[in-house]
């Protein structure tokens, strides 16, 4: 079983770990494919994601201090109750390279990130805060929205088809261009001051 003592690990396929409650520091990982691995409640510390892919993992309430995450891939997994704004995201210029596939990220938090392009499809996205980031194209399809909370965020072109339980206003964010489809689409209306008649 691997107990990380290396600094670096390039094109690695580590598999059906257990590593919950623990702490990785400093570790860079490229390549790497991380498959039904458990990481719940472990706190990474200044480590690097470059090129990596998560299938199946459990990855709730990790810490993600100063950690750095590019070109990473989130497949079926757990990343529920993590304060992505910990991670040096903020810092990336280029915007967002994550994607989420069928995973539950519910009760995180995304404030004041430069999320440009993320995916966040056939997930489930319960009480998550978007506060102040920069959603622009961003992919919500197929996702539940339930709580989740858009405020003074850019959602510039993003797409929230078959996304459903989204409460977004209109006046309070950026939504030039973004994709919503009816019936969902009608909440848009509720943060107006109209009267909606039958």
């Amino acid at each position: 079983m691997i107990q990380f003592t290396e600094t670096e690990y390039d094109g690695e396929i580590i598999k059906d770990v257990e590593f919950s409650a623990q702490q990785l520091e400093s570790i860079i990982f490229y390549n790497c494919i991380f498959e039904n691995c458990d990481f719940s409640e472990t706190a990474f510390k200044s480590c690097k994601f470059n090129d990596c892919e998560f299938k199946k993992c459990i990855l709730s309430v990790i810490g993600v201090k100063d950690c750095s995450f590019s070109n990473v891939t989130f497949n079926k997994s757990k990343i529920m109750g993590v304060n992505w704004s910990e991670s040096k995201w903020k810092k990336m210029a280029s915007g967002c390279t994550l994607q989420f596939d069928e995973c539950n990220l519910s009760h995180s938090t995304f404030i004041g990130l430069n999320l440009k392009g993320i995916l966040v499809r056939n997930s489930v996205s319960r009480d998550v805060d978007f506060r102040e980031s920069d959603l622009t194209n961003a992919d919500f399809q197929y996702t539940d929205l339930t709580g989740s909370i858009f405020m003074n965020t850019n959602l510039t072109n993003a797409d929230f088809c078959h996304a459903t339980n989204y409460s977004i206003s209109v006046t309070t964010n950026k939504t030039k261009n973004a994709r919503f489809m009816l019936p969902e689409a009608m909440s848009l209306l509720y943060c107006l001051d109209i009267n909606l008649v039958d």
